[in-house]
Order: structure tokens, then C-alpha cells, then sequence
């Protein structure tokens, strides 16, 4: 009539061996890899910007632009007063100026002198 039971056994489950030891393999080597990538990047960059550095500090400034300073020209060519005087003078005595012309020219050079 009435049959005993079988006790329940647990179910074991079985797991490879190796599983987690080769994803912990793979995960650490992938960070390793990572980190080394980015540590190697970041030393290019600063041996980049360090031969950029040298190479403006090698470099001369630019030139400064200076307006050449202002030199009259030279007294040879601007007759004096005296000559130009002088000059009216000859031209009254030819005949190419009357007194009155003269006089005005006079004037003139003295004013502008």
C-alpha cells in the first residue's frame, strides 16, 4: 500500500575547472593591455609637447618692425636765403624784373624764411 519515499539528493551541478580562471585571465589581461595603451599615449604626448616646447625656444622672436626716423633732406639742395637773394638781384639787373616785382619776390622770401 503505501511505498516509503526516496530521499531527495541535491543536484550537483558541475562546473569546469578552468571556467573561472580563464576569465579572470581574460579580464585582467584586456585591463592590463589598457592601462599600458593609455600610459604609452600619454608619454607621446608629453614627448610631443616637450619637442614642441624646444623647438619655439630655438626659434628667434619675430623682428619688430621700426619706422625709419625722419632725416631733412640735405642742406645742398635747399638753397639758402642769401643765394636766392641774390638770384633776384641778377634777375633785376638783366631786365627780367621790375622793382616792384622785386620788392614782391623780396617779401615773399623773407616772410617764408
Amino acid at each position: 500500500m503505501f511505498r516509503p519515499m526516496r530521499p531527495i539528493r541535491p543536484i550537483r551541478v558541475v562546473r569546469p575547472v578552468g571556467a573561472p580562471l580563464v576569465r579572470g585571465l581574460v579580464v585582467g589581461g584586456a585591463a592590463y593591455a589598457a592601462g599600458r595603451s593609455a600610459a604609452r599615449s600619454s608619454r607621446d604626448e608629453q614627448d610631443q609637447n616637450a619637442a614642441i616646447a624646444d623647438l619655439q625656444a630655438q626659434q628667434a622672436p619675430p623682428p619688430v618692425y621700426q619706422a625709419p626716423a625722419y632725416q631733412p633732406p640735405p642742406a645742398a639742395a635747399q638753397p639758402d636765403l642769401a643765394s636766392k637773394l641774390t638770384e633776384l638781384g641778377q634777375m633785376v639787373q638783366q631786365g627780367l624784373l621790375t622793382p616792384e616785382e622785386f620788392a614782391t619776390a623780396k617779401a615773399r622770401l623773407l616772410a617764408s624764411g
